[in-house]
């Protein structure tokens, strides 16, 4: 009996430690942010919501097909061991410090559910780009979409293994981005490169919003 309330206490103790200080304590609940990471086919938006993730994340990816692979929507050219894409969205958490907690969004890739960002990007305060520097111009869709909606975002270049190196300033001039938006290299696997990524959108955001 003893040995049973003994284990029971510490399941109890371990699950309280596992805890978020706002989690126990509703009186310091965060602010709750909102952010959209697009881009374009396979650029690595899956994986970026996964490395940061503190909950298991919610993916909705769907077995690619011999019908969709050879088609300009799905081309496989840069990403032949890609089996799977994303269908909706996928959905993760991170707590920043303990007054802030990021819910992220990935966006679809393929043209055939863009209509689906404009349900995403509802309520965001930013967005980030990925950018696959073996093809550039996948992400001039997202680009286009955010500014067009007016929403703060910044350019996030994912280097894949053998892909060519590219600095920030030149991927800034490839892709015509504004002086005045960050554009960063990162490593969409990293979780500290992400969080600094995000980060980065965050104070991006708040230096642009209206006084």
């Amino acid at each position: 009996m003893d040995s049973a309330v003994s284990d029971s206490l510490t399941a109890a103790e371990e699950t309280e430690e596992d805890l978020q200080p706002w989690q126990s304590d509703l009186s310091r609940a965060p602010i709750a942010t909102k952010i959209v990471v697009a881009g374009g086919f396979g650029a690595g938006k899956t994986t970026l919501v996964g490395a940061v993730s503190e909950i298991s994340p919610l993916r909705t990816e769907s077995l690619m097909t011999e019908a969709s692979a050879g088609t300009g929507d799905d081309d496989l050219g840069p990403v032949p061991q890609k089996a799977t894409t994303t269908v909706a969205m996928d959905f993760g958490r991170i707590t920043l410090d303990d007054d802030l907690v990021l819910y992220l969004f990935g966006t679809p890739g393929q043209a055939r559910f863009w209509f689906m960002w404009d349900d995403l990007v509802r309520g965001a305060i930013g967005v980030v780009v990925l950018a696959d520097t073996r093809r550039l111009d996948d992400c001039f869709p997202a680009l286009d979409y955010v500014e067009g909606c007016g929403l703060p975002y910044v350019v996030a270049v994912n280097h894949f293994d053998g892909s060519d190196r590219f600095e920030a300033d030149e991927v800034r001039e490839a892709l015509d981005v504004p002086a005045h938006v960050p554009v960063l290299v990162m490593d969409a696997r990293r979780r500290i490169s992400v969080v600094e990524t995000l980060l980065t959108l965050v104070r991006h955001a708040c230096d642009t919003a209206p006084e």
